[in-house]
């Protein structure tokens, strides 16, 4: 979109609004279209996402809808959602052509593949929630239903529990896009990090213990992914801290040379 500048080469107010607007259409219009494309294969999907539990129910027992309107809404709900989470790339597009021409070039250099890490990163931990978090927490539930009682999950109070996993998970292995930010802004430095690596790594298992079944094996799951992503956040964190801490020695021996007076003839 060609927005008019100002003799200073600036936008006016009016002008960013306008793009702005245009851009968040674009986005609803996104969105809306993924979910006509699914909204056939609805009932699919939630089959799709409750395989995991229905897996592990005991023979002859079944998953129920307790409302009238239920079993209709459910899956419209979830399919809302996916195609929310699937257009979350072309969004990420969208944003980045309103913010990047107010972006210097290093900027620039940065943010494109941050915002890229950061959709594959929060997609892989919904992935790794279903593949293998789900088989294992709901085996459990399942193993401790006590005697007498029919384990009979309701398909509406499921697709919530299922959707706040997703955005833990995907949300906690965001943690390495997370580091790198804090270490390239300036916030910390990679040593107070490393030193701080005790109390991250007990922040990790508090973390599975809050979100997973209360047995050790699946709190392990969730808080050993975190403290590798941790560890590869450092990785890229030391390269950036090392690059920018070059570029300040570089600019510091230009400035001294600068000091230094003309020899004389």
């Amino acid at each position: 979109m060609n927005s008019p500048v100002t003799p200073d080469g600036s936008m006016p107010l009016i002008a960013h609004l306008t793009e702005l607007r245009s851009r968040l259409l674009r986005c609803v219009i996104a969105v809306l279209v993924i979910f006509a494309c699914l909204f056939y294969f609805s009932q699919e999907i939630y089959a799709l996402v409750a395989a995991p539990l229905r897996a592990q129910l005991p023979a002859g027992a079944s998953m129920i809808a307790t409302g009238v309107a239920t079993p209709f809404l459910t899956p419209f709900k979830l399919t809302l959602v996916i195609s929310l989470f699937a257009a979350v790339p072309y969004i990420l597009a969208q944003i980045w052509g309103f913010i990047a021409p107010g972006l210097y070039q290093h900027e620039k250099r940065i943010a494109l593949p941050l915002l890229a890490s950061s959709v594959l990163l929060f997609y892989s931990g919904m992935a790794f929630a279903y593949f293998v978090v789900f088989p294992i927490m709901f085996g459990f539930f399942s193993a401790v239903t006590p005697e007498g009682v029919d384990m009979m999950t309701d398909i509406n109070q499921y697709l919530d529990f299922v959707l706040t996993i997703f955005f833990a998970f995907g949300v906690a292995f965001e943690i390495p896009v997370a580091t790198f930010l804090l270490v390239w802004a300036g916030v910390v430095e990679v040593a107070t990090l490393r030193k701080s690596r005790p109390y991250v790594v007990v922040g990790c298992f508090v973390i599975g213990m809050i979100l997973t079944p209360p047995d050790i094996f699946s709190q392990t799951l969730l808080a050993i992914p975190m403290w590798f992503l941790f560890e590869l956040g450092l990785i890229f964190s030391n390269m950036v801290q090392k690059e920018r801490d070059g570029q300040e020695d570089s600019e510091t021996l230009a400035d001294d040379s600068d000091d230094v007076p003309a020899a004389r003839d």
